[in-house]
């Protein structure tokens, strides 16, 4: 059974082999091949790939960016990706925006094997976090990997550093952690061990977030000081309070800490 995408064409690859038998092209669907564009249409580019019959270029297939595509030129020779075949015309149907997808997945996953930090701009927030792009494809910073999520608004139309959480093509998901590009920029101050003092920034029943470094994390119940078991309820946003660093998630970008055996009053 053939299947048909948005523009009507053939991606069947048994009927795709057999056009181009028929028409003797040496392509194949999926193929990476160089071509010139030398005539625009309504609705898109002709393009000669060396085939007897020009290849077409719709305007949807020239880039990621939807927003501000850059418009190919006249007489431009550059390589596109064999996209389906459109039997009524009997064109071969190519794409930019496909190329830039391939080549935009392999760059982010050598990034992400090699844990670089990147500064990316935020042009969208919703309740969950923040929406970026990365070569082109939209990602996520969720609140979860934010140092302080409650000062998110403050970061519209701003650059923040982050590292890759997830990556998977498969289901187009690209997940950054703004936690993680901290927290290893500070690696150099913080240390498992370490006795330092934050500031209290946010109180639950559960524990207390403190900022150390600009770095928040959490002071949970269980590791307060354990001489005053109302402890909690003596605290106020703002106050400054001693902590020893017990553990430290580079992966996850997370700190955690304690007051056990600490002299707290």
């Amino acid at each position: 059974m053939e299947r048909h995408n948005q523009y009507g064409f053939t991606h069947s690859h048994k009927n795709f082999a057999l056009v181009l038998k028929k028409y003797k092209y040496n392509l194949n669907l999926a193929d990476i091949t160089a071509g010139t564009i030398f005539s625009e249409e309504k609705a898109g580019f002709l393009v000669d790939i060396g085939a007897e019959t020009a290849a077409y270029l719709p305007k949807d297939e020239i880039s990621l960016n939807q927003h501000k595509p850059t418009k190919p030129n006249i007489n431009e020779t550059r390589e596109f990706f064999i996209l389906a075949y459109n039997k009524k015309s009997e064109q071969l149907i190519i794409s930019i925006k496909r190329l830039e997808y391939i080549r935009a997945w392999k760059r982010i996953k050598q990034m992400k094997q090699e844990d670089i930090i990147l500064e990316l701009y935020v042009n969208q927030i919703n309740k969950g976090g923040l929406l970026t792009n990365v070569e082109g494809i939209r990602a996520f910073i969720p609140n979860s990997h934010l140092t302080q999520s409650h000062k998110k608004s403050a970061l519209l139309y701003m650059r923040i550093l982050c590292k890759f959480l997830v990556v998977d093509e498969k289901n187009n998901t690209i997940i950054f952690s703004h936690k993680r590009a901290i927290l290893t920029n500070l690696n150099k101050v913080l240390y498992i061990g370490q006795i330092t003092h934050g500031q209290i920034t946010k109180i639950e029943k559960y524990g207390v977030f403190i900022e150390i470094y600009g770095f928040s994390a959490l002071l949970h119940v269980s590791e307060m000081c354990n001489k005053n078991i109302d402890y909690i309820d003596l605290l106020n946003i703002g106050d400054i309070i001693p902590i020893k660093i017990i553990h430290i998630d580079q992966q996850q970008g997370r700190l955690s800490l304690s007051q056990r055996n600490l002299n707290v009053t």
